[in-house]
């Protein structure tokens, strides 16, 4: 029965594929999301921001569209159905088509690896902002590489942005970023749904940030005999060993990559916020410049039952006895945040915390949930800040 059922959902596909393409009567000043395949003209995106999904379907008892929540749509008498969504809000957002009960990646619509599968995406454009939008700058490369992996057994990839210019300067060496993506993704989050290559691109030709080397590997350490995942100590000491023993000696090898702490920083949104803390935090002389996205470390995300609460002196010995040494070895603590996202207050407890213990931290929030348009941001501040 079930096979039947995802038959029956893979012939409606190929014809979703096929209408999206046909003529569509857009409204004035509306747009085909930037997100689209084939220039379909489905989903476009209207210029309040709702945005309106048809779909072909004539077979199909009920269709939906799951964006932020569930929309039900209506369907005429060609077999067509239709939405049109609440206004949304500005940034990148996974959906999918659900078919009599069934999800599946809307094939008008690129696909990307978040929230554990692959899923169609839209990217709501924010007025105003365009620092992850290409321009007429020098640009820089992202190169998809594999390494082999002592931790793990395994060959593993790692997606490496090289500044403009890297191939030409072959004397130059360069500082580097590492930066992890969140649970459910994988090393492609920043260099796709992130767009570290275009913030960089650009922040670099303003003069507003120094030429790096940025560092996007799989931040998923499966260690044979462990099964620890999340913020689990055992699943920190698992990355720490993944970044110590192979990333950072993989890059230093293979790129012109400055070594030591005042040349190397540490970052990542939600569960790569995390590990950025640990990891960062817990070795200053390996790395000078710690930033946190959108982590829920500090509160504000389901605990397990019986969990304690976080517990900074004991995650990181020292940070609030003895702080001032932290603040010596530390060139950049950096703490963001979603102001929509449910872990803002438990964060802004925390930094109190850490600031009344005279610990040295800089905080930013940014309009939105936890979701992609935030870590864009959260970046794009970061990396101004780093290696000066």
């Amino acid at each position: 029965m079930m096979k039947e059922k995802f038959l029956f959902t893979a012939a409606i596909l190929f014809c979703l594929l096929l209408l999206n393409k046909v003529n569509a009567q857009i409204p004035e000043g509306a747009k085909p999301a930037s997100t689209n395949i084939r220039a379909n003209d489905y989903p476009y995106i209207l210029p309040d921001l709702r945005v309106a999904f048809k779909i072909n379907a004539p077979n199909a008892g009920k269709v939906q569209i799951d964006l932020s929540r569930m929309y039900d749509m209506q369907k005429d008498e060609k077999g067509n159905w239709t939405v049109t969504t609440d206004p949304q809000v500005p940034g990148f957002h996974y959906y999918s088509l659900v078919i009599d009960g069934v999800k599946v990646s809307d094939p008008a619509s690129e696909t990307f690896y978040g929230t554990g599968r692959m899923s169609s995406a839209i990217d709501i454009p924010e007025t105003g902002v365009d620092f992850y939008a290409i321009k007429d700058v020098p640009h820089g490369d992202i190169r998809s590489k594999s390494y082999f992996s002592k931790t793990t057994g395994t060959w593993r990839n790692v997606n490496i942005y090289t500044p403009p210019g890297y191939d030409s300067y072959t004397k130059k060496s360069y500082p580097v970023l590492y930066i992890q993506h969140g649970g459910g993704e994988d090393e492609r989050g920043w260099a796709v749904q992130g767009k570290t290559n275009i913030i960089l691109d650009n922040l670099i030709a303003e003069g507003k940030a120094r030429p790096m080397i940025v560092v996007i590997p799989n931040g998923n350490v499966s260690k044979p005999g462990s099964s620890a995942v999340g913020y689990t100590e055992e699943a920190m000491t698992n990355f720490k060993e993944e970044i110590f023993e192979n990333v950072i000696p993989f890059i230093e090898k293979n790129y012109r990559a400055k070594k030591g702490a005042a040349n190397r920083a540490i970052s990542g949104l939600s569960m790569g916020g995390g590990q950025a803390f640990y990891t960062g935090l817990r070795n200053p002389d390996a790395f000078a410049y710690v930033g946190v996205f959108s982590s829920g470390i500090f509160g504000g995300i389901a605990r397990q039952p019986g969990a304690p609460e976080f517990d900074a002196e004991k995650a990181i010995p020292g940070i609030l006895t003895k702080a001032e040494s932290f603040n010596k070895k530390l060139k950049l603590f950096y703490i963001s945040v979603g102001e929509q996202d449910p872990r803002i207050d438990y964060t802004k407890k925390m930094i109190e915390t850490f600031r009344s213990n005279g610990l040295k931290v800089e905080f930013n929030s940014f309009p939105g949930g936890h979701e992609w348009q935030v870590w864009r941001k959260s970046l794009h501040d970061f990396a101004q800040k780093l290696f000066r």
